[in-house]
């Protein structure tokens, strides 16, 4: 058994359970954590819980210390560093003119190393890149390739609903979303309104989706026949929410039948 908490490391990096070695933080500290090679930083994004060894993925690091002044400190320099070190990126990029487009930057803590995200269209082959990046930082380099949604999560805007990114706010993981939801909700199937800032199917549209899967459950379908006391008629609308189907007649009125 082990009490850990979740701490997203850096700006927009992974989200990762560490052990509080028995330490107590509060939800929005800045912690610095064990890495891979050497330190980094993250903010704490929940409460501390407790977990099974059996629940545990892969070796468990910990957190060292709760960021004090002079951690801050080095953070703020490593932030404003950022943009110096992406346009020297962007101008590499267009020197060896590959198709990539630079979205973010971030040091690890200690600088031990520089993170590099891009989306492309396909594999890009960006060895010489950093090569070109190693000589110019003198640290290590890694060029990651992530997706639109990923892209979406970092820069972050407004969806549809007026509030800010689900992604670039509290989810921790891309859950997959199908078209199948949209319809099971009976939302219009038109992309422009069913689709994020990432051009794909906004990732709220799995929300409700259990609850509807439910309640449409014994109901029929647009377009089936049934019988009703005023006869039999084309259902024409289902309301989930309601447990209800609207029936056109033969005469062509319509009713609203309830089913429990």
């Amino acid at each position: 058994m082990y009490e850990v908490i979740q701490v997203r490391l850096r700006e927009a990096g992974k989200i990762t359970y560490f052990s509080t070695s028995g330490m107590k933080f509060k939800v929005g500290d800045y912690v610095i954590v064990e890495a891979d090679r050497g330190l980094d930083y993250g903010q704490v994004i929940t409460e501390k819980e407790a977990i099974l060894d059996s629940d545990i993925e892969e070796p468990l690091k910990k957190v060292i210390r709760k960021a004090n002044p002079w951690d801050m400190h080095q953070i703020d320099k490593n932030r404003k560093k950022i943009k110096e070190v992406m346009d020297t990126c962007s101008r590499k990029i267009q020197e060896r003119k590959l198709s990539m487009k630079l979205i973010d930057a971030e040091f690890s803590f200690d600088r031990s190393k520089i993170i590099f995200y891009f989306t492309a269209e396909g594999r890009v082959d960006f060895r010489d890149l950093v090569k070109d990046l190693a000589s110019a930082f003198k640290t290590r380099i890694e060029l990651k390739q992530i997706g639109v949604r990923d892209e979406a999560k970092m820069l972050g805007g407004l969806g549809p609903c007026g509030r800010a990114l689900c992604c670039a706010t509290y989810l921790k993981d891309f859950e997959p979303v199908t078209i199948k939801m949209a319809k099971e909700q009976n939302l219009p199937l038109n992309p422009t309104k069913i689709s994020g800032l990432c051009g794909r199917l906004m990732c709220c549209l799995g929300y409700e989706y259990g609850t509807y899967k439910n309640l449409m459950k014994g109901l029929p379908r647009e377009g089936e026949t049934v019988k009703t006391p005023k006869g039999a008629g084309k259902v024409v609308s289902v309301n989930a929410i309601k447990r209800a189907v609207m029936v056109e007649l033969e005469d062509g009125t319509q009713v609203e039948i309830p089913y429990k």
